[in-house]
């Protein structure tokens, strides 16, 4: 303990010139303090100043703009494109446009609508169709008719004996009349006549009323030379129930009517359009084809001459008989030399020759001797 006493005195020197107030531990006091050494001071660093880069866009495409593809240009019909006449109210002006999109890249077709859309076959006062019908039929010197009209029908009707409500006898047998009259009219006149049925509509009501006009338009304008189309289960669900939207003529879901639910949108003028389409491309026959071309002097393809320079070098070959033995060299036609007899007369020679076969050999399913000669082992 006097030694450990006498040596603090030593360690203890050095340690008063240390900084007062730094506390020491008991090994430092012993073996004294390491050596420390003292960081830099540090010096405070600026913060770069963010650089926002403006990022110019690129121009945006016209493809990328919109994601409806374009349309291509009209087809230019020709000038003795055949013409489809659209007649009737306005469900019929929404059927020639759809049919306009139908035959667009047909130039041997051109769609005419003379639709009038608050007409009818009732309202004669408002739209004489009996009288307007021929003076259209002059002008537009169609090569098929087609009729969508009914739509406006729902109401009473003026006959010789005074007015009928809709749906009495009196009134059906007065539409039935007036339905062979405009009929007749196309019919007599050698055209062809595309009459096309009512579709459903939102009001149960006028649903009601379209199924019994389409009964009326397909039994009369059949017993006239027409031609009915039914175009009731396109705009229909598998219930009979009217849709609003449904499928278009490639089968995806899209909107058929418009928010009222009696006129159309364009995909369901075309999806009208899809169910004429067929009946009026049969008519049509080759004009209807988009193949079409009419031959003229911008149309013909160039053709390719040798300059007359060159027409001495061109060498001509005569034609050559496909009998000719000199064909392939030879001096007669192949197989024209009989074939080599044979040493073994054949089946077929021992047949021809002897009238017999020559006997089958020993175990074929034809040897028969075994029946007659063999016997069987019990």
């Amino acid at each position: 303990m006097i030694i450990f006493a006498l040596a603090l005195p030593l360690f203890a020197e050095p340690a008063n010139a240390q900084q007062i107030g730094e506390r020491r531990t008991l090994l430092e006091l012993l073996f004294g303090t390491p050596k420390r050494t003292t960081p830099p001071p540090t010096v405070p660093t600026r913060k770069k100043p963010k650089v926002t880069k403006t990022v110019k866009k690129a121009p945006q495409s016209a493809t990328s703009a919109s994601s409806k593809p374009a349309t291509p240009p009209p087809v230019a019909k020709l000038e003795n494109a055949r013409k489809i006449l659209v007649v009737g109210d306005f469900i019929a002006n929404g059927l020639s446009e759809g049919l306009e999109e139908a035959f667009a890249a047909s130039p041997g077709v051109v769609v005419v609508g003379r639709g009038n859309g608050s007409s009818g076959l009732v309202r004669d006062d408002y739209y004489n169709w009996p009288v307007e019908l021929p003076v259209i039929l002059d002008e537009v010197k169609p090569e098929l008719v087609v009729v969508e009209i009914g739509a406006n029908d729902r109401q009473q009707i003026t006959t010789s004996a005074g007015k009928e409500d809709f749906r009495t006898e009196n009134w059906i047998k007065e539409y039935e009349t007036r339905i062979a009259t405009f009929a007749k009219l196309i019919t007599s006149r050698g055209l062809p006549l595309l009459w096309v049925g009512v579709p459903p509509f939102r009001p149960q009501n006028m649903t009601s009323d379209a199924l019994m006009l389409n009964g009326i338009y397909q039994k009369t304008v059949a017993q006239h030379g027409g031609e009915f189309i039914d175009i009731w289960d396109g705009f229909v669900d598998a219930d009979g129930r009217f849709v609003i939207t449904g499928s278009d003529i490639n089968g995806q879901q899209v909107r058929l009517r418009s928010t009222d639910g009696i006129n159309l949108t364009a995909a369901g003028k075309r999806k009208l359009a899809f169910y004429v389409e067929k009946s009026a491309r049969r008519h049509l026959g080759e004009m209807a084809s988009p193949d079409l071309l009419q031959l003229d002097a911008g149309t013909l393809p160039a053709l390719n001459s040798l300059p007359p320079s060159q027409m001495e070098n061109v060498v001509s070959t005569p034609p050559i008989n496909l009998s000719d033995p000199d064909l392939d060299g030879a001096t007669q036609l192949l197989g024209d030399r009989p074939l080599p007899a044979a040493a073994i007369p054949s089946p077929r020679d021992m047949l021809v020759g002897n009238g017999r076969l020559p006997s089958p050999p020993p175990g074929r399913v034809d040897d028969f001797r075994i029946l007659h000669t063999g016997s069987t082992k019990k």
